[in-house]
């Protein structure tokens, strides 16, 4: 069995031209739906026909294969601890990557905090890895841990685009502000995409989003493209409760909507104008 390569920034910028788009995915703190969001995106992309890898990159305390009921023979602490290579830990979802709708997956530690804590060499070979795994896909997700320590940092500013998921409540504003300010801190020019998430009804979402998206505006000087809102959805809990995605336990719901048309935004590209638009009541998405 591989090891994780041995080198780090150039691998990664090699890996950066060839492979198809890597989106990591943000939240400044917990429970705001990030990895129902993720898993729901990489099933979206998927049926669209992109060939997709979710990476269950939340170093701490990973769920994907818990929420989608899946018993991967191998996670990425394998591939940290070089027990597997990236490429050995991918395993099925849905039908896995050749199938519509069907996608892979590399499972993170669920439940444990092993991973937490990674020295900053651990974490540069295991972007490189991911990186390279890449090479083999249309399309990568990284559902990363929530806040904004030294890892999830280094994890996103490795991504092509980021994508920060909020919801109305004020800690998860304050908490996204600050991973925002903190990955601009390492990339003066990241300009992270906003999904809010459950939000109780439209007009708060978009409440949730202006507030956050002025406060960027007002300390870091610039606005952040909202990508998406999705309204709250009891269909969601169910669907978690089943280990199903949402989008195939009920795919008329409006969560499953409601990811579905991010997923076509993101794929279009969200011009930054157009989030003026849409927190305006202009085009939704």
């Amino acid at each position: 069995m591989s090891a994780l390569p041995a080198s780090t920034a150039d691998l990664a910028q090699t890996a950066r031209r060839q492979a198809g788009p890597v989106l990591a995915i943000a939240s400044g703190k917990g429970g705001v739906g990030k990895t129902v969001v993720a898993i729901g995106l990489a099933r979206a992309f998927a049926r669209a026909g992109e060939r997709t890898l979710l990476v269950d990159a939340d170093l701490g305390m990973a769920n994907v294969d818990v929420q989608m009921g899946l018993n991967p023979r191998g996670d990425l602490g394998d591939v940290v601890s070089a027990r597997l290579s990236v490429a050995e830990a991918v395993a099925p979802a849905l039908g896995g990557s050749e199938a519509r709708g069907g996608f892979d997956v590399i499972s993170g530690r669920s439940g444990s905090g092993a991973l937490a804590g990674l020295e900053l060499s651990s974490v540069n070979r295991l972007a490189a890895g991911l990186s390279a795994a890449a090479l083999s896909y249309e399309r990568t997700l990284l559902d990363l841990a929530a806040g904004a320590d030294r890892a999830t940092v280094r994890l996103a500013a490795a991504a092509d685009d980021v994508l920060v998921v909020i919801n109305d409540e004020p800690t998860s504003l304050t908490d996204a502000y600050a991973f925002i300010k903190t990955l601009r801190l390492r990339d003066e020019g990241a300009a992270p995409f906003i999904a809010v998430n459950a939000a109780p009804d439209t007009a708060s979402g978009k409440q949730a989003y202006e507030t956050l998206a002025k406060t960027c505006e007002s300390f870091l000087g610039f606005r952040p493209p909202l990508a998406g809102l999705i309204e709250r959805d009891s269909h969601v809990g169910e669907a978690i409760r089943a280990q199903t995605p949402v989008s195939v336990r009920s795919p008329a719901s409006k969560a499953a909507k409601g990811v579905d048309a991010l997923a076509k935004t993101l794929s279009e590209g969200v011009p930054v104008s157009q989030a003026d638009a849409i927190a305006s009541g202009g085009s939704t998405v």
